[in-house]
């Protein structure tokens, strides 16, 4: 066990599953200054994903790796060197607790830890396909105007095959599909770029709106639906 990561380990099939944000964790001994109440709210966690990463795990018979730690004591999906990798402030609310923190302690014992594992996942598979997983919030506090109509985005770099397979297998299902929205994977991929684009690993990434995978039913929902369509771009890419 790690406390930077929950290894789910579903199966055989070479399909690795990756929610950096799967986590509201906060260290007993890392004090980031808030109210608990917001370790609740969408910018400590991607509220819904890991219980749609486990749904599809058991559903597909695949591993899933699963950040352990909220974002807001660092985030898993920035590049090492990248802002905001300790944020100290997220959707207008001040983290005072992150303006003195030390970063390579907590990338030493976090960030390295949970990328290093998933690096020995990948290896361990003959033909990988990476399934990534995150959700968006339907409305930001710091711009309550902005419209997020999508019930899921797909998000990419340079490397958008599965995007192309997915998009019209998620229309067909019933889902209002954005494509590169609500923002592009050409800005915020960190991630895949380091396990998948870098390694010529085909993956599909998601996200999904979160007011729909509040609830169990939702959850099942979405996992219903996204099973098959990963399956479908493993089967066609991997």
């Amino acid at each position: 066990m790690s406390e930077a990561f929950t290894h789910v380990d579903g199966g055989e099939l070479d399909l690795l599953i990756i929610a950096d944000h799967a986590s509201a964790h906060v260290p007993d001994d890392v004090d980031l200054g808030i109210d608990p109440a917001l370790l609740r709210d969408h910018i400590a966690v991607d509220i819904g994903v890991a219980e749609v990463s486990h749904l599809i795990a058991d559903q597909l018979g695949c591993t899933a790796v699963l950040g352990g730690i909220s974002r807001l004591v660092i985030d898993l999906n920035r590049e090492d060197d990248a802002p905001g990798l300790l944020p100290v402030m997220s959707d207008g609310h001040a983290i005072p607790g992150n303006r003195h923190a030390d970063l390579a302690d907590r990338m030493i014992r976090f960030h390295h830890p949970y990328h290093h594992h998933i690096e020995r996942v990948l290896e361990a598979m003959n033909s990988p396909f990476i399934l990534s997983v995150h959700s968006f919030t339907p409305r930001l506090a710091s711009d309550p105007h902005q419209e997020r109509p999508w019930d899921i985005g797909i998000l990419y770099n340079e490397d958008d095959r599965a995007a192309r397979i997915a998009i019209p297998l998620l229309e067909q299902a019933g889902l209002i599909v954005g494509d590169q929205l609500p923002y592009s994977g050409k800005l915020l991929n960190a991630t895949m770029n380091r396990h998948a684009e870098a390694n010529g690993i085909p993956y599909l990434g998601i996200e999904m709106r979160q007011d729909l995978i509040a609830d169990v039913l939702g959850q099942r929902r979405f996992a219903g639906i996204l099973g098959p369509v990963g399956l479908e771009c493993r089967n066609s890419l991997a």
